[in-house]
This record gives C-alpha cells, structure tokens and sequence, in this order.
C-alpha cells in the first residue's frame, strides 16, 4: 500500500453532495488543491454504496488512489428514535462495502468520518480518542453509533492483515452551507436556521425543541474540511482523531438558538417545548491530540460561521435540502 513518488492522486469523496462533501469541494476549489491530485465527488446518484456490485462499478469507473469516506445514512434525534435497526443495516453495508473494495483495489489511504454520538453515553468528560469501545452509546442512537464503531474496528482488522492505511476522524456537531435543513429529521442548527426563517416570514413565534439546556461543541464545515484535506495528506496513525473546537468553545442549544435569532434578525417570541426530548446532555470532547499536530490551527468564530450559514439558507433557500 506504499505511495508511488510522483504518482497522480485520485481521491474519490464519497457522499460529496453533503454538507461535508460541498466543504471540502470548495476549499479544494479556492486553491488547496495540489497539481497532482485530481479530486472526484460522488453523490447517491452515482451509485448506491449499500450494493456491494454498484460499489465495485464505482471503483472500476474512478480507480482512486485515496478516499475520504463520508457517505452515510444520516438524521437527528427523532429520526435516528424511529429507525435505528435501518440506520445500523445501511451503514453497515455502506462501510463495509467502501473498506472491502478500497483493500481489494489498492487504495493508498481510506480517512472514514465517525461522530462523537458513538461514544459511550455513561462516561467521564471530557472524551477522547481512546474511549469509543468503553461502553454502550445513548439509546437514541445506537443503530447509527455501532455501524460507525464499526469502522474503526474494521480499520485496525485491514491494517492488521493487509497492511491497509485505513484511518478515520470524528467531529463534534458539524453545520455550515450545504446542511440538511429538515425540521424534522435534521440537525439541530439547520432545523433552528429553518425554523426562523419561518417563524419571521410567517409572523408566528420560534418554537424550540426541549429545553435548551444541553451543550455542544459545534464545528463550522469549512473549518473541517480544511482538517480533512490535512488528515489525508498527514496523518499517519490507524487509530481515530476527533477534529473539534477546545473544551472552552462548548455553547448550549439555547445560546446557539440566540446566535441564530440574532443572525436572521428575528424579533418575536421564542419558545422551548419541554415536552420535546433533549437527548444526550453533553459529550464533550478533547481536541489534544488535534492540538498537538496543528497548535497553530484557528476555527471560525461560532457566531461568524452561524451568520455566514444563515446567510446562506437565506439566499439559497430555493435550493437548500429541507
């Protein structure tokens, strides 16, 4: 699996119309890329990668050199509670069949995108890389959160028995232009971002979901993307690496909903439903091991990249997944 001096880089994102996919597109567009890699981005409409003979068709079509694995059956909280069993079979397919045909066709490095919701939901904080396998995630999502643990166990499985250089990252709550804005199957900012934009056309208060009270570490998708390029081209180790924000830069979904209200000029009434879940209070997450690759590494501000995302719901509206 050692890599050709000089040799051309073909790098396949899988699920590169997502929110991640589109970061990375554009960073690599803006000048990151280099004149040796040739980057492809496939959408579902490329091929279904839960189908094991329309995966190899993509790999026979592109032969990439590198991937950066993102594609993934994906929801918020009250999707993820009406249907984990789907969530844990899909991704297991998607995974499996990426990793498998990635070792078969002598892909040089794999970097598969995790999420912090894997991780044990009775642990200590803040968490870290080495504590994904130490305990049951939250039961809202558990179909999701094992099919992603998975992926680090089949990366230490190839490397293992082939040698394969299969890695992956796991980012706190990713948002950014792009996202999904479904109010009621999607992520926390985007629906918000959505539900605003409504409540101030429509006049009618901003009705928020659960109490507002638990915390998260959010990520602006430019930010990762531009860490993903890095992990791809500089990473060397097997094991994970969560890509997030320091401790300190943890906000409450409450803080994060006023960020919003102000960033869309919203002037009437907000109200948290309480009889709504709030599922996982925290899962904060270390980033020292980021830190200490990249000290000099600098985030977007939390409310610049919300009024850069609001902008652009605002402006794409027409176009934006909801």
């Amino acid at each position: 699996m050692a890599e050709k001096e000089g040799s051309t880089r073909r790098i396949l994102v899988t699920g590169g119309s997502g929110l991640v996919g589109k970061a990375i597109e554009r960073i690599v567009n803006e000048g990151e890329k280099r004149p040796d890699e040739t980057w492809i981005f496939l959408s579902s409409r490329d091929g279904d990668l839960t189908n094991t003979a329309e995966t190899k068709a993509v790999f026979e079509k592109h032969r990439p050199t590198h991937i950066i694995h993102l594609a993934a059956m994906v929801g918020g909280l009250f999707r993820n509670l009406k249907y984990n069993l789907d969530f844990w079979r899909n991704n297991v397919h998607i995974n499996d069949n990426i990793l498998h045909c990635a070792y078969e066709y002598g892909v040089q490095k794999v970097v598969s995108c995790l999420s912090t919701c894997i991780f044990p939901d009775k642990t200590s904080y803040p968490i870290d890389e080495t504590m994904i396998h130490n305990g049951p995630p939250h039961h809202s999502n558990f179909g999701y959160s094992y099919a992603k643990r998975m992926i680090d166990v089949q990366n230490r499985g190839y490397h293992e028995q082939h040698g394969c250089m299969f890695t992956a990252v796991i980012p706190t709550n990713v948002f950014g232009p792009f996202d999904n804005y479904n109010i009621e199957d999607g992520h926390v900012l985007p629906g918000l971002i959505h539900k605003a934009y409504l409540a101030k056309k429509n006049g009618t208060p901003l009705n928020i979901w659960g109490t507002g009270k638990p915390r998260r570490q959010f990520i602006y998708s430019l930010d990762l993307a531009q860490l993903f390029i890095w992990v791809l081209r500089e990473y060397k180790e097997i094991d994970p690496i969560i890509l997030s924000v320091g401790e300190e830069d943890e906000v409450s979904i409450k803080e994060a909903a006023e960020s919003i209200v102000e960033c869309m000029d919203f002037k009437g009434e907000v109200i948290f439903d309480t009889s709504k879940s709030d599922g996982q209070f925290k899962k904060t997450a270390s980033n020292s091991k980021l830190k200490k690759y990249l000290p000099e590494f600098r985030f977007t501000p939390f409310k610049q990249a919300i009024k850069e995302s609001c902008d652009w719901f605002v402006a794409n509206y027409d176009i934006a997944r909801k």
